[in-house]
């Protein structure tokens, strides 16, 4: 059974910093592929960042250059490091499970079609 908890979620100051984690289970976790995505109040889900399972990476034009996505493949742990916040990145923040074989036939990592798993979320809140 696939399992994914989010954690780091809190509230910050404009300029600020928060590391949110991922634990996983129920998976091969260190050849899997992993994403954080976020949905905003009155916004869609969009993706931010997502991991393949030899460690490639893409982010977001919005988040670049701010936020790294990483893996523990010890711990079975997927972080999203976030630096720079601003008001616009307030949002409940998802861990998901990507379907590897998607990523080598679309150019477009970030969509949520790809998606096999969703964690609960974490809340995300940064102020002016």
């Amino acid at each position: 059974q696939v399992k994914l908890v989010e954690s780091g979620g809190g509230s910050v100051q404009t300029g600020g910093s928060l590391r949110l984690s991922c634990a996983a289970s129920g998976f091969i976790f260190t050849t899997s592929c992993m994403a954080w995505f976020r949905q905003g109040p009155g916004k869609e889900r969009e993706g931010v960042a997502a991991v393949n399972g030899v460690g490639m990476t893409a982010y977001a034009n919005s988040v670049k250059g701010r936020f790294t996505i990483s893996k523990d493949k010890a711990e079975n742990v997927l972080s999203l490091q976030m630096n720079s916040l601003q008001p616009d990145d307030t949002s409940i923040y998802y861990c998901a499970r990507l379907q590897c074989w998607l990523l080598s036939v679309r150019a477009d990592w970030l969509a949520t079609s790809l998606v096999s798993d969703w964690g609960q979320g974490t809340q995300v809140t940064v102020s002016s």
